[in-house]
């Protein structure tokens, strides 16, 4: 499965805050934020790097899709995992919707997954050059 993923020098906490913004200015909704590192701390009592989901959803998008397959909502959704590495980087990756959406032999749907794979592009462009800004400040 192909995704699309930057690291970047920024502390955890900035890095998602720039994912969340760039998810924004793409007009996603974030629908969801899932905290693994407070999940798996409190269910497992395992203390893993901080890992957080954003789970996003581009509402027009998702509306012509349910539109024209009703059975896709499995596949609406676009999670953004920002991670921190051990080398003090943190990683912001999100598969490539064209490789989940886009695999469905429907021309609608591969229509919808080229304009989500370019909304996500812009998301992870968006998130590199704040991480830019950020070093240089």
């Amino acid at each position: 499965m192909h995704f699309f993923s930057i690291n970047v020098s920024m502390a955890f906490a900035d890095a998602v805050a720039a994912a969340k913004d760039a998810l924004e200015r793409q007009k996603f909704s974030i629908l969801a934020e899932i905290d693994m590192h407070h999940i798996l701390k409190k269910g497992l009592f395992v203390d893993v790097r901080p890992y957080l989901i954003l789970s996003a959803c581009s509402l027009p998008l998702a509306y012509r899709t349910i539109e024209a397959d009703d059975v896709i909502g499995s596949m609406l959704l676009c999670d953004l995992v920002v991670q921190e590495r051990k080398d003090g980087f943190v990683e912001i990756s999100v598969v490539d919707p064209a490789c989940t959406i886009g695999a469905i032999n429907h021309v609608e749907m591969i229509s919808i997954a080229e304009e989500l794979r370019l909304l996500v592009q812009n998301v992870m462009q968006d998130i590199e050059a704040a991480a830019k800004i950020s070093h240089a400040a």
